[in-house]
């Protein structure tokens, strides 16, 4: 166990990309890489999907991180094993829950966390305080599980903070750290004898962990008295203590003996702890993660059918104030008026659920970090579990719109319609895929996508017409940036072409829709309104690809920062 005190090493999980790393890795003695398959690592806070089970959480864990020379079953009967030995039979089929619904405990969750990470059997398992936030009784349960894949050959590295007694007696090594300076680092049964040794005796009836880590924290400076051998001494600070207790470590026969057993380790023959294995491939993990985001969105209210709900409510809202809208001369700005809504506010509320996609964020984080796939994988399978959903969210409130307001008769006008809405959604989720690659937070994360749409709405071409947009800035980049320009053009085109409007003068001839979109709207008719779809969709996908590489070159300057730790 890793023992230290808050104040100057608080724990944030993974170290920060712009870290400074030095020194070396070294495994039994000899430089080794900390590679996928031969170690792992438990994050301190569980980052899990909440609509899961524990089964299912576990078995497609087992799909994404065991090779696909293993057969299905091999990797369910993994899954089960693992199960069973942290203790899970009981939960299997309980969800694991969140903020949103309860479901598992605390030790549970954290149970589960663990047994994630040792679906390949890692030789060396990493943890960040496994007990934080949890009761003694959970906290000595999540330990004394440890404490058993300890016995069957795996090497646990925990750091902990203020373990009860109970925990404490479970360890075999402890490492206390202060200030950047070893204390203490050897067998857990002679480090009483260490401090008293040193005239910091342990009390009686007290929790040597507590003892041991009130003499070394810095953060209450202090003065104490010391007790060697009988002699009292002049009361010291916590810094003198602390210099005390390393420099007599450095000299003691503890330490000696650490080191002779780490020469003895290093002289033996063989590879050691050097264990590589390989993943799924690129297609398993893709179709795994597919049907593991879809059920997720299925289950998750928040995702798409609490938006569903909302789009249907506007859309009998927007079809009822427009109901059969007509073809008389106010009708045109009353067709453009509903076409501009539906275009900007309808795709603005798909930021609705930014919340639940930065919770599948975090879950991503985890598993890329700790190499369970890789960024292009989880891109794709994102994007095809989301399009039935946003098809659906599309197709059924655009319909009530559509027909309620009796906009252009023929099937493919309203496939034209649900097709650039459905490219609006993708693409509005896609912008806020970009951002939350950039601003993880999630409030910040709704406040810079709305602030990005609004600019694009003001931008698009009906609030005000192209031909009056500022040159600068507004028309030259935004209105070619801001895909609301090409939503709002297409749509248009869609609803105006091949119509005849009344003229406003009387006993005029009947206004074509050319002639309106020409003169009314300012918009082009010199491409096809398929153009603009198409343009739609490959910002979308632009958008998706920019997450992509703003992910691949945050994975890259962590490998090459840990490259450099290494070397």
């Amino acid at each position: 166990a890793f023992m230290y005190f808050r104040g100057h090493y608080r724990s944030t999980g993974r170290l920060s990309s712009s870290t400074k790393q030095s020194g070396e890795i070294l495994v039994n003695g000899r430089r080794k890489s900390l590679s996928y398959g031969n170690s792992a690592y438990v994050t301190q806070d569980d980052v899990l999907m909440a609509t899961l089970t524990v089964h299912e959480a576990i078995f497609y864990s087992a799909q994404l991180q065991l090779p696909s020379s293993m057969s299905t079953l091999e990797k369910l009967e993994r899954a089960n094993s693992t199960i069973k030995e942290m203790g899970l039979q009981d939960a299997v089929n309980i969800r694991i829950g969140g903020w949103r619904a309860r479901g598992l405990s605390g030790g549970e969750k954290r149970r589960v966390s663990i047994a994630i990470e040792i679906l390949t059997h890692p030789r060396l398992l990493f943890l960040d305080e496994p007990t934080s936030g949890l009761d003694s009784a959970a906290s000595f349960h999540v330990m004394q599980r440890l404490r058993h894949l300890a016995t069957s050959g795996k090497t646990i590295i925990a750091s902990i903070h203020q373990p009860s007694s109970d925990v404490f007696e479970l360890f075999n090594t402890l490492y206390l750290l202060s200030n950047g300076r070893t204390v203490y680092f050897g067998a857990v049964g002679r480090a009483r004898e260490f401090f008293a040794s040193n005239g910091f005796p342990c009390p009686p009836m007290c929790n040597p962990s507590d003892h041991y880590l009130r003499m070394i924290n810095s953060d209450f400076q202090k003065d104490m008295d010391i007790d060697i051998e009988g002699v009292q001494t002049p009361p010291l600070t916590t810094e003198q203590i602390i210099d005390i207790l390393a420099d007599a470590y450095e000299n003691s026969e503890v330490m000696s003996g650490v080191f002779n057993r780490v020469n003895k380790l290093s002289k033996k023959h063989g590879t050691g702890q050097e264990i590589h294995s390989d993943h799924a491939n690129f297609f398993t993990q893709v179709s795994v993660l597919t049907v593991r985001s879809f059920k997720n969105m299925y289950r998750d209210l928040g995702y798409y059918w609490l938006r569903l709900a909302i789009y249907i409510s506007l859309c009998l809202c927007v079809g009822t104030i427009y109901y059969k809208v007509g073809y008389s001369y106010g009708s045109i700005q009353a067709r453009a008026a509903m076409l501009m809504f539906v275009a900007a506010f309808l795709t603005f509320m798909a930021i609705g659920g930014f919340p639940s996609f930065v919770e599948d964020m975090k879950v991503f984080d985890r598993e890329r970090l700790n190499g369970h796939y890789g960024v292009a994988s989880f891109v794709v399978a994102n994007t095809l579990s989301s399009i039935p959903y946003l098809l659906l969210i599309s197709a059924i409130p655009g319909a009530i719109a559509y027909f309620l307001a009796d906009l252009h008769h023929g099937a493919n006008h309203f496939l034209y319609f649900v097709l650039t809405l459905f490219s609006c959604m993708i693409l509005v989720e896609s912008l806020m895929m970009m951002v939350a690659s950039i601003v993880p937070d999630f409030l910040m994360g709704i406040i810079t996508g709305a602030g990005i749409q609004g600019v694009f709405m003001l931008s698009g071409g009906f609030f005000r017409l192209p031909n009056y947009l500022p040159t600068l800035f507004w028309k030259y980049p935004m209105s070619y940036i801001a895909f609301h320009t090409y939503a709002n053009r297409g749509f248009c085109k869609n609803h105006f072409q091949g119509l005849n409007f009344e003229s406003n003068v009387i006993g005029s001839a009947p206004i074509s829709g050319d002639s309106t979109l020409h003169n009314n709207l300012q918009i082009a008719t010199s491409y096809s309104k398929w153009v603009d779809l198409a343009i739609l969709i490959v910002m979308a996908g632009l958008y998706r690809l920019i997450f992509f590489l703003v992910a691949k070159l945050k994975e890259k300057r962590r490998s090459s920062l840990l490259s450099k730790s290494s070397a």
